[in-house]
């Protein structure tokens, strides 16, 4: 009986049916694939070493040298000079955007 009032028209759970469906939607295809690249990201972060060529968040294209686990900080060569960074502002490594294959 309680599942034969839901379902009338007029309101009920069919009411909030389109609403659950463009929630469920919007969580597929923009909150999941974000937090999974967000994890990826915080990952290679914790994983950086010297010698790694990377491009940070601003775009610069540099090596690292110099890796400060203390204050969370690296040191990257760039044409231009040394530039020290926080380890958040390393987006990706250059050699794995380098060689993935063109879409």
């Amino acid at each position: 009986m309680y599942l034969t009032i839901l379902l009338q028209e007029g309101g009920g759970l069919m009411s909030y049916l389109p609403f659950l469906a463009m929630f469920l939607v919007i969580y597929l295809f923009m909150i999941r694939p974000q937090m999974k690249r967000q994890k990826n990201e915080k990952a290679f972060q914790s994983e950086i070493s010297r010698g790694t060529r990377v491009i940070t968040s601003s775009g610069i294209h540099g090596k690292i040298v110099e890796v400060n686990d203390n204050d969370n900080t690296v040191v990257v060569e760039t044409g231009a000079g040394k530039i020290k960074f926080e380890r958040s502002a390393i987006s990706m490594e250059m050699t794995n955007k380098l060689n993935e294959p063109k879409k």
